[in-house]
């Protein structure tokens, strides 16, 4: 009755997840959700405000279908000036969120059977995605002293003659991983090398720690940037995530076939999101800064209290705003007739007992982790480490 398509993929764990907390919520339940995808700060209003006034000077048409002009050449300018790359118009693609420019890039870019190779622990919806273009992911198993990058000599031992696409995520969800210029360069070589595409997914840019510097391995050769497609967005360093804009930079003959794709399947993003759009690229970056520092305060306490917890353990993130438990010297045990198989019945427990949300590992491909989000206050935060706590020393 369905198309196998639909119905072979799994539906979004995180999503999943979150939602479940937000009920618990309104039945009156105190749950403290570290599932969050989403920063916890309001839209700054400087962006707001742009929103208010498109909305009275009547900008509420259709626009282009691969965005409004002014947006792309905020963009341009973006990528100019933050990560060091020269596009034009014709190469630069706007959607309703950086998560469908990559839908549609591997819509567009993969053939049925060919292969993408996806480093684990990855974000859930990419096997998804190029399941539902008929492709075959290829798991990268990273490994924890590596601190979840990818090896260049394992990369170059999964190519075949059927891989199209590489997907590298920095800084990276669930373990917030950022690869230095030295790792991207012998990661580039290899794609050179073996003629594959990257997709980079760079929607924490901006979410960075440790003085760190990112950097796009498209910036890294003219034949890279070529084999290339940067995907960023507005919602996570903005905290716009409900206003549903993302942007993509690439060759031009991707860019035009995904902006076909997009005509047929979206028309265009929203106009006053657009608008809002140019604002925050352009406007002042001064509420960008206080939400990092914000986020880099809390994950020094997270990681301060989790050093203090026997037998827990997470590499150190240096991006994004999550850190990815290592539950595995827990996983057999359990609590009032329960075991613990796995990071599924760990997050179902957890959340029954405690009244704490976080996400499974096995949704990005790990089942002895957990990712546990910091983008909550540290009133939230510190509750629900004390809850986690709690429920480990529970645990038998």
């Amino acid at each position: 009755m369905f198309s196998e398509r639909v119905k072979n993929i799994s539906p979004s764990l995180t999503l999943a997840i979150s939602a479940q907390a937000k009920a618990m919520r309104k039945q009156g339940l105190d749950v403290v959700s570290l599932s969050a995808g989403e920063p916890d700060f309001d839209t700054p209003e400087n962006i707001k405000e742009k929103a208010k006034q498109a909305l009275d000077k009547g900008f509420t048409k259709y626009t282009p279908s691969s965005g409004l002009v002014e947006l792309k050449e905020a963009i341009i300018r973006k990528f100019k000036e933050d990560n060091g790359l020269d596009y034009n118009l014709n190469q630069i693609l706007v959607s309703p969120g950086a998560k469908y420019v990559i839908f549609e890039v591997i819509f567009s870019l993969v053939k049925p059977g060919e292969e993408v190779i996806i480093p684990s622990p990855y974000w859930v919806s990419y096997p998804e995605m190029v399941r539902l273009a008929a492709g075959t992911p290829v798991f990268l198993e990273t490994k924890e002293e590596d601190n979840f990058k990818i090896n260049p000599q394992q990369l170059e031992k999964l190519i075949t003659p059927k891989t199209k696409l590489l997907i590298l995520n920095s800084p990276s969800n669930p373990a917030g991983i950022v690869y230095n210029r030295q790792e991207l360069e012998k990661i580039g070589k290899v794609i050179e090398e073996r003629g594959i595409f990257c997709l980079s997914d760079e929607i924490y840019e901006k979410i960075i720690f440790d003085n760190l510097t990112h950097i796009s391995i498209a910036s890294l050769s003219s034949k890279l940037k070529e084999r290339t497609i940067v995907v960023n967005g507005l919602s996570k360093a903005y905290a716009m995530t409900g206003w549903r804009i993302g942007y993509g930079g690439g060759p031009e003959e991707i860019i035009r076939l995904v902006s076909t794709l997009q005509s047929h399947t979206t028309s265009c993003p929203a106009s006053i999101s657009q608008h809002a759009g140019i604002e925050a690229l352009e406007g002042s970056q001064e509420e960008v800064r206080k939400m990092r520092a914000e986020f880099e305060k809390r994950r020094d306490y997270l990681l301060q209290r989790i050093s203090k917890i026997r037998g827990l353990s997470c590499i150190k993130p240096q991006g994004a705003f999550y850190c990815f438990l290592d539950i595995s010297n827990f996983l057999g045990r359990k609590i009032k007739d329960k075991i613990v198989k796995g990071s599924l019945e760990f997050a179902s427990v957890l959340l029954e007992e405690e009244k704490v949300a976080v996400i499974p590992g096995k949704a990005f491909g790990r089942d002895d982790f957990v990712r546990i989000s910091f983008a909550t206050s540290l009133e939230e935060l510190k509750k629900g480490l004390d809850r986690i706590e709690n429920f480990l020393n529970k645990l038998t």
